[in-house]
């Protein structure tokens, strides 16, 4: 039988060989459901920068459009960088018995939506 082990990635080996105990599978793959969550989120988020720069046939001004489409695209970038970090940090506390460490990304994700969806209105009459 083949060697799976060494095919996985270094972040889940080095996972793999931090002290402490194996969490119970169903936190770790609901870890793994958050982490999967918040990466479709971004690319929801890359979708709809994609419609508003190039699909939609917005009659907004262009510069109000490329900032609209540039921050959507920004938010989607910070979460696919913070989405690993985040599962690995959780994983390392359920491993070594901790409370879960707290994250700033969900209050990031809703100041950066807010400020998106207020530049929609601004565009909307803005014109």
């Amino acid at each position: 039988m083949a060697d799976v082990g060494r095919w996985r990635s270094p972040l889940i080996r080095r996972a793999e060989r931090d002290e402490g105990e194996e969490p119970d599978y169903r936190f770790t793959l609901a870890n793994e459901r958050t982490f999967l969550a918040w990466i479709r989120t971004s690319l929801a988020l890359v979708a709809g920068a994609v419609a508003v720069l190039h699909l939609v046939p917005l009659d907004w001004r262009p510069e109000l459009k490329t900032v609209v489409g540039l921050a959507l695209t920004g938010l989607a970038v910070v979460i696919t960088v913070y989405a690993p970090l985040r599962w690995r940090r959780v994983q390392r506390s359920m491993r070594l018995g901790e409370p879960l460490p707290l994250s700033a990304l969900p209050v990031v994700v809703t100041v950066g939506i807010a400020a998106v969806c207020a530049a929609v209105l601004v565009g909307h009459y803005w014109r």
